[in-house]
């Protein structure tokens, strides 16, 4: 007799606590399902405008130029255009790095264009991360592209201060008459330079958008307690 009072108490505990159980469940809020950041939107769209914006500026012939009729010239880190703008050559050729007129431009096409690839490989990290699921993964790669952007900000920063070490150079001095190291003469900054100054200065911003960048949880509305 009292195994039955026993075994009938136990069976009454257990549905008990399944129904309490159950509540809770009720009562608990369930898991939003995770939403692309405002914030990372925005970093992915502006890392990948301003991968184009620095291969423009790259590609660029016009980081000094002059404006003066028939006696026209601008000068990028690889082209140097004479007359009009259409009358445009690289520094001896693409494949001939030795041919740039001087060891700071050299120097700054270096600096420049390692950044600009640190920068798009960046970017791609940055479009991977849509792709992936909400967790570690997710802020690790957010992390790593967030350092390699500052990096790139640092490398193409210098990359801009080197260039008008080379002004003091022969080719430039025939056109831009008595330059000087950060002084152009008849000569004045070009289209190509102020785009990279530009890209420098939004660049800047990439890497605090990096660390708000993964996925958030939506905030499903409560459930009211059911009294």
């Amino acid at each position: 007799m009292h195994s039955l009072l026993d075994r009938k108490a136990k069976e009454a505990t257990a549905e008990l606590g399944f129904a309490e159980v159950q509540a809770g469940a009720l009562l608990l809020p369930p898991r939003g399902p995770r939403m692309w950041s405002g914030v990372g939107c925005l970093w992915v769209l502006l890392s990948s405008c301003l991968v184009a914006v620095w291969s423009f500026s790259i590609i660029s012939p016009a980081w000094i130029v002059r404006v003066q009729g028939k006696d026209s010239a601008s000068f990028g880190l690889l082209w140097h255009c004479s007359e009009a703008v259409y009358n445009c050559y690289t520094f001896g050729s693409l494949g001939s790095f030795a041919d740039i007129p001087s060891g700071s431009w050299q120097t700054s096409a270096v600096l420049c264009s390692g950044g600009c690839v640190l920068l798009a490989t960046s970017a791609l990290l940055a479009i991977v991360t849509i792709f992936l699921p909400s967790g570690q993964c997710e802020k690790r790669v957010c992390t790593l592209a967030g350092y390699m952007q500052t990096t790139a900000v640092f490398i193409m920063a210098s990359g801009l201060l080197v260039y008008p070490f080379g002004l003091n150079t022969s080719i430039v001095r025939k056109y831009c008459g008595d330059s000087s190291i950060y002084h152009a003469a008849e000569c004045q900054i070009g289209w190509g330079y102020m785009l990279g100054i530009v890209g420098v200065m939004l660049a800047v911003f990439l890497p605090f958008f990096s660390k708000y960048a993964p996925k958030e949880s939506l905030s499903p509305t409560p459930i009211p307690a059911l009294l």
